[in-house]
């Protein structure tokens, strides 16, 4: 026997329209990358306004990897959370967490991966922004800077650890 009381329903998994949003991270993780190469950090966020509030989106930060480019982005995409929600040095990434921001969300369109699958269409986040009305960021002084060895590879993630 079933009971559907005990489980939630489905979710509604269709792309969001493009557009800002109020969105806060509420969890994060950091994975071993498909291929084994590497690390990201997994972020799920939270729509907290509008039509879609409670709608979850999530990101990828390829903070370890040998692709150098791929870093460079993560990096870049991370130093835009710090500066939106004014946190301009953190050593774990829950010190992101609930921390209201905006995020700029567009549609990617279906796509054949390199791997040969069909992928449907998805949200994709440009970047994040201060939250309209929010105080300016205080700096600290040391924008986040994940320790590097001598080979350009995270000596360690500053917030390894799984959910």
């Amino acid at each position: 026997m079933f009971d559907a009381t005990q489980v939630e329903p489905q979710g509604d998994y269709s792309p969001i329209p493009p557009g800002d949003y109020t969105v806060q991270i509420v969890s994060s993780q950091m994975a071993e990358t498909s291929n084994r190469n590497g690390h990201m950090l997994k972020l799920e966020l939270e729509i907290l306004d509008g039509e879609h509030a409670g709608r979850r989106l999530y990101d990828r930060l390829n903070l370890d990897n040998p692709n150098r480019q791929a870093v460079e982005i993560a990096q870049r995409t991370l130093s835009a959370i710090c500066h939106a929600i004014g946190r301009l040095s953190v050593q774990d990434s829950e010190e992101l967490h609930m921390q209201p921001m905006t995020a700029v969300v567009t549609v990617k369109a279906p796509s054949t991966g390199r791997d040969g699958k069909t992928y449907a269409a998805s949200n994709e986040i440009k970047t994040y922004k201060v939250l309209r009305d929010a105080p300016a960021p205080v700096n600290t002084g040391s924008a986040f800077r994940p320790a590097q060895t001598g080979t350009g590879q995270m000596a360690s993630a500053p917030w390894k650890r799984s959910a």
